[in-house]
């Protein structure tokens, strides 16, 4: 069998691995729920569907540490990585298995976890008896509504991608938190974006949801209103301060995706304001 073309390193390397390259792309190959009940800070969640942006989009010369459950998804991913011209990749031999292992002996790993107590001793002690019938309807865990389910959706993304506003409010209510991000990289703000209406976005900005958060592609909430030609949302996003200027790695910017043209005008006019 040949050699691979990527480092396979153990957790103790690749501790030592992560501090020679500080701005590594550290990516997670397990399910969602894992990835937060525990994985290494810093790592985006590789779900199969943002792969393929990030081997586009991403600079080659960007080193790559994958990890997975055993250590055997990992490699296939490593390999793509390579094939893509990535020039330093490598990934962690016994994959999590081994990871929890080693820092239970030798702590070293930057290890981030959900802490089981805290979010399940306040939201438990106030969940109301019609969010926990909604989160058991819909797929999450009722006594947990801060952990993500399918797609790595928390049940806050999935209350503004559906409209329920009374569950959006009940959340924001249990202080769940407001800067998580599916396997795209998207926020809750940007799925009240997909329902479209304006009050569910204001509720999640001015909780604190951030606005001009970029996904995995370095677009913005504004830029998909943008070029979906969503002119309600873009004019919402832009009354509460969504910036026109950002741009994706592609260097576009929500102007130059507008597809439609009020979209076009309510985002020229807002360039020129800021200008």
């Amino acid at each position: 069998m040949p050699e691979p073309d990527f480092q396979r390193l153990n957790p103790a390397q690749a501790a030592t691995w992560l501090a020679a390259h500080p701005g590594a792309l550290l990516l997670d190959a397990r399910e969602a729920h894992h990835h937060a009940s525990g994985h290494l800070a810093g790592s985006l969640r590789l779900d199969g569907r943002n792969h393929e942006p990030l081997l586009l989009r991403e600079p080659k010369t960007r080193p790559v540490l994958i990890y997975c459950y055993h250590g055997h998804a990992s490699q296939t991913f490593a390999s793509m990585f390579r094939d893509f011209g990535f020039a330093t990749v490598a990934d962690i031999v016994g994959g999590w298995t081994a990871i929890e292992r080693h820092d239970q002996e030798h702590p070293g790993l930057p290890l981030q976890s959900t802490p089981p107590a805290a979010p399940q001793t306040t939201a438990a002690a106030n969940i109301s008896p019609a969010l926990a019938a909604w989160l058991s309807a819909e797929g999450f865990d009722p006594a947990r509504p801060d952990l993500p389910a399918q797609h790595g959706n928390t049940p806050l993304m999935h209350a503004a991608w559906r409209g329920a506003h009374d569950m959006v409010n009940a959340l924001l209510a249990l202080r769940v938190p407001l800067d998580a991000v599916n396997g795209d990289g998207n926020n809750a703000l940007w799925l009240a974006c997909v329902f479209g209406a304006p009050e569910p976005i204001r509720q999640l900005a001015a909780a604190g949801v951030p606005i001009d958060h970029a996904n995995v592609t370095g677009a913005t909430a504004l830029m998909y209103a943008a070029s979906s030609g969503k002119a309600q949302v873009t004019a919402t996003l832009l009354e509460l301060g969504a910036n026109p200027h950002l741009v994706t790695q592609d260097d576009y910017s929500a102007l130059d995706m507008a597809a439609s043209l009020e979209c076009l005008q309510l985002l020229r006019a807002a360039t020129r304001r800021a200008a």
